[in-house]
C-alpha cells in the first residue's frame, strides 16, 4: 500500500501547485513575432522571430538585451538553440536558409550556413550535446535534412542518406521550431499538409521509418506541428489546423509504443504549435487558441490562458516554463 499511498500524495500536490499557477508577462518586443525560444540552465533565455529579431534574458526574464544580428533585418529566425549564455544559433525560414552562431551573447555573429535555392523552407531544429539536425520542407519529394556535429559551427547535408520521403503535399509547419526532436538514437519529424506523418530516423541503426498519424489533416494549414518524446516509446504529437484555431477534435495525439501508433485524446481547447513534457506526468502544449497542461501524461487537459503564444520551452531544474508570441509578447509560469 505504501507506493500507493505515495503515488496518491504526489498526484494530489502536483494539481494542487498546477491549480495555483498563472501566467505572467515578462515583456513585449514591439511589432515583432516570437516563435523561437530556448532556455539554457535555469535563467538564461534566447528568443528568436520576425524583424531578424533575436533576444536573451540573464535573470529568467527580469530584464533583457536585444542583441539581434546586424544587416538580418528582413530574416525571420524561427528557431534558436542555446548552448550557454554566449554561445547560440539562430535558423532561419524562407530564402536564402541561414544559420547564424554567436560565441559572444549575441555581440556579433557569424553565417555557418547558407542555402539560395527558391524552394528551401527550414523549420525548425534539435541538438543533443554537439550534435543536431534541422529539418527543411520536401524539395524534390524529400524533406531536407543537415546534421551537425560540433554544436553548429558546420553543418552537412544529410538529405539524401536515409531518404524523408514526403507524400504529395506534404510539408512541417516552422510554427515553433519543434516539429523535429533528437531522442538519444532517434531522430523524430512530424509533418502535415495532404497527410501527416512521423519520420523516425535511428542514427545507430541506420534505420528509417514512417508513421501514419491520425491528427487533423487534409489541408495546407493542418497536421502536426510539435512533437515531444519523454523516452523511446512514450511520445505526443500536437497540432490542428492554425487558420481555425477553435478546432479542437483531434489536436492531441498519443504514442505508447515509438509511434507505430497513435490515440486521439482528450481535446486541449484548440490548435496548439509547441508542447512539452515536464514530467512523465505534466505536460504544457501552446498555441494560438492558448495554454493548456496535462496532469495525467496526456489523457485529459486543462486550459490555464487563453492568450495566445507560439512557442514554449521549460527551466533545467523544471521550475519554469517560459512562453513567446506573435505580439512580441513573453511570459512565465513559474512551477
Amino acid at each position: 500500500m505504501k507506493p500507493l499511498v505515495f503515488s496518491l500524495f504526489f498526484i494530489s500536490c502536483l494539481l494542487t501547485v498546477v491549480s495555483a499557477q498563472e501566467v505572467k508577462p515578462l515583456t513585449t518586443k514591439q511589432n515583432v513575432s516570437f516563435r523561437g525560444l530556448a532556455v539554457f540552465e535555469n535563467e538564461c533565455i534566447w528568443v528568436s522571430g520576425s524583424k531578424g529579431t533575436v533576444g536573451k534574458s540573464l535573470d529568467a526574464g527580469a530584464t533583457w538585451d536585444w542583441v539581434s544580428p546586424k544587416g538580418y533585418e528582413n530574416v525571420d529566425f524561427r528557431d534558436v538553440e542555446a548552448f550557454s549564455k554566449k554561445e547560440a544559433i539562430v535558423v532561419s525560414a524562407g530564402s536564402p536558409a541561414l544559420i547564424l552562431r554567436t560565441t559572444d551573447g549575441g555581440i556579433s555573429w557569424k553565417k555557418v550556413y547558407e542555402d539560395n535555392r527558391p524552394e528551401i523552407f527550414l523549420d525548425g531544429m534539435d541538438f543533443q550535446g554537439k550534435e543536431g539536425f534541422v529539418v527543411g520542407d520536401p524539395i524534390d519529394g524529400v524533406f531536407q535534412l543537415l546534421q551537425s556535429k560540433d554544436k553548429g559551427k558546420t553543418w552537412k547535408d544529410v538529405s539524401n542518406f536515409m531518404y524523408l520521403i514526403a507524400d504529395s503535399a506534404e510539408a512541417a509547419f516552422a510554427a515553433s521550431g519543434t516539429s523535429i526532436q533528437y531522442l538519444r538514437n532517434d531522430v523524430w519529424v512530424g509533418t502535415g499538409g495532404l497527410s501527416s506523418n512521423i519520420f523516425k530516423r535511428n542514427e545507430k541503426a541506420l534505420t528509417m521509418d514512417k508513421y501514419p498519424c491520425p491528427i487533423l489533416q487534409g489541408e495546407a494549414s493542418q497536421g502536426i506541428f510539435s512533437i515531444d518524446f519523454w523516452n523511446e516509446q512514450n511520445g505526443i504529437a500536437v497540432g490542428g489546423d492554425y487558420m481555425r484555431d477553435t478546432i479542437s477534435q483531434n489536436t492531441i495525439m498519443l504514442t505508447y509504443d515509438g509511434g507505430n501508433n497513435w490515440t486521439s485524446v482528450s481535446s486541449a481547447s484548440g490548435f496548439k504549435s509547441a508542447v512539452k513534457y515536464v514530467s512523465n506526468d505534466l505536460i504544457f502544449a501552446t498555441g494560438t487558441a492558448g495554454t493548456d497542461l496535462s496532469t495525467d501524461a496526456g489523457k485529459h487537459w486543462k486550459n490555464v490562458s487563453k492568450e495566445s503564444f507560439n512557442s514554449l520551452a521549460i527551466s533545467k531544474d523544471s521550475r519554469a516554463i517560459y512562453l513567446a508570441g506573435s505580439s512580441g509578447n513573453i511570459a512565465k509560469i513559474e512551477l
